[in-house]
């Protein structure tokens, strides 16, 4: 089984600075002048989770755009970007409702969010991409990378962070955003403002931009309180100390790329198998879910007749009156696929994928179902935890993916000196049946799935010849 690579000393901080929005916003005189953005209940079932993490790879700038000359650029682009997206440069809050309820709200102080500037002179791109299994020093190039979202509630913690990681031959740049702000559809929005401010330079104007403006207004449902009475007192404290699971004995993982020529011929099998039986074509996105699906219920070495499940998170930017793209906030419906692990494994990739599209499709278009699930929280409020949307109880039986990131520009990312060239999540958020998907970094239609599994579960898939037929090697070298 691969191992990890040696990581030498790791990541040394060698600067932290709280970066406002470049225009200021309008001095507050008293608290209640602060301008207060509440959270909807999709925002406030995540308080429980991680900030989310995600982070890109760079080339090396040119000679002498390095160090402090690199960071202070980037501090710039940074505070333009945030002049866009301001509520990231505010603070949650709590306020106490007088019927032991509290509401959790953002205050957009533009107290500003962090940016810190890190070195590992000892760990290099290769230490980054040329493994499958991610290794532990990736971990250390994300900023709040243990943090809960709940805890920006109770600690004068910022909701947005980015860490610069000079490498030996790279540079990583990676972003946290706490989950219960906005969703991973904003943290990218954000990093396409950025990275397009800095290419062009910060004397670009905003409507100026290829990147879409943010949708600051939040959405309620009509018969909604706002703001939101959470029944969390002491709870809220002691749900933000409670510690993530980490990375390392119980859950390990793995990043697994699918080239162009790979996703086109898992595809074109699929839409075969169902071929006079599907009113629908099989997507690639399902054709690649399909496949990862049925190899983990082989690695689990699920009996036939056991019930395995695989949900789907789909954002509802785009679906949903109100919602538009672009908007700033969580807004998601879940899907959930179920088959025993013999219908899995018997009636093939085709069926498996087309289950999952069906899934989709139907959780998309419901939107009466969406409106009476918001209904039913704001009368009996609950936390989402990660683990339960990919484990029943003690068993590891589903899978669990966010699908709005397949749909992101990644790799346009271009800061200035060279597109990214690999994509990879922070440790928080991590659970047995995680698995996340990206673009791939070829044109074309390549995707990349970062997948959490126990650890004999993921060397199963690892020596799983069907499985890793359709996966591309890790590159021997990065293509800097």
């Amino acid at each position: 089984m691969e191992g990890e690579r040696a990581t030498g000393c790791g990541v040394q901080v060698v600067c932290r600075r709280m970066v406002r929005p470049l225009t200021t916003l309008p001095t507050a005189k008293g608290k209640e002048d602060v301008e207060v953005i509440h959270l909807t209940p999709w925002d406030l079932r995540l308080l429980g989770t991680g900030y989310i993490q995600k982070g890109v790879l760079l080339p090396r700038p040119p000679a002498g755009g390095g160090g402090d000359v690199l960071v202070s650029a980037l501090e710039c682009s940074f505070a333009r970007a945030l002049h866009l997206f301001y509520p990231l440069a505010g603070r949650l809050a709590t306020d106490d409702l007088g019927d032991g309820t509290v509401a959790v709200l953002l205050r957009c102080t533009g107290e500003g969010a962090e940016l810190v500037h890190a070195v590992a002179p000892s760990v290099a791109a290769a230490d980054v991409v040329c493994s499958l299994y991610t290794q532990p020093v990736v971990r250390e190039l994300f900023p709040l990378a243990r943090a809960r979202s709940a805890e920006a509630a109770v600690e004068p913690l910022p909701v947005l962070a980015a860490q610069v990681t000079e490498l030996a031959d790279a540079v990583f740049l990676a972003v946290a955003l706490n989950h219960a702000v906005a969703d991973g559809s904003t943290l990218w929005n954000f990093v396409n403002a950025w990275s397009e401010i800095h290419r062009l330079g910060v004397g670009v104007r905003s409507d100026e931009l290829s990147t879409p403006p943010p949708v600051l207004r939040r959405w309620f449902l009509e018969s909604c309180a706002v703001p939101v009475p959470m029944p969390l007192g002491k709870r809220l404290e002691r749900l933000a100390r409670q510690p993530q699971l980490r990375l390392g004995d119980d859950v390990r993982e793995c990043f697994f790329t699918f080239s162009a020529a790979s996703v086109q011929r898992l595809t074109a099998r699929a839409n075969a198998e169902v071929s006079g039986t599907a009113t629908a074509t099989v997507s690639s996105l399902e054709a690649v879910l399909a496949h990862l699906w049925r190899a983990v219920c082989r690695a689990r070495r699920l009996p036939p007749e056991r019930g395995t499940f695989y949900t789907v998170v789909i954002g509802c930017q785009g679906r949903v009156d109100g919602v538009p793209r672009g908007y700033v906030g969580n807004a998601m419906v879940f899907g959930k696929a179920e088959a025993t692990a013999r219908e899995i494994e018997e009636k093939g990739l085709g069926w498996t994928a087309r289950l999952l599209g069906r899934v989709v499709a139907a959780a998309s278009a419901d939107e009466a179902g969406m409106r009476e699930m918001l209904e039913r929280w704001v009368r009996d409020p609950g936390l989402t935890r990660m683990g339960d949307l990919s484990s029943a109880g003690a068993l590891a039986l589903g899978l669990a993916t966010g699908v709005s990131p397949w749909s992101e520009d990644v790799f346009g990312n271009d800061f200035g000196w060279g597109k990214p060239v690999a994509v990879r999540s922070g440790p928080g958020n991590k659970a047995d049946g995680k698995a996340a998907v990206f673009q791939g970094p070829e044109e074309g239609g390549s995707m990349s799935l970062e997948v959490c599994l126990a650890p004999d579960v993921l060397a199963g898939l690892l020596n799983d010849g069907q499985f890793m037929g359709a996966v591309m090697e890790p590159p021997s070298r990065p293509s800097l």
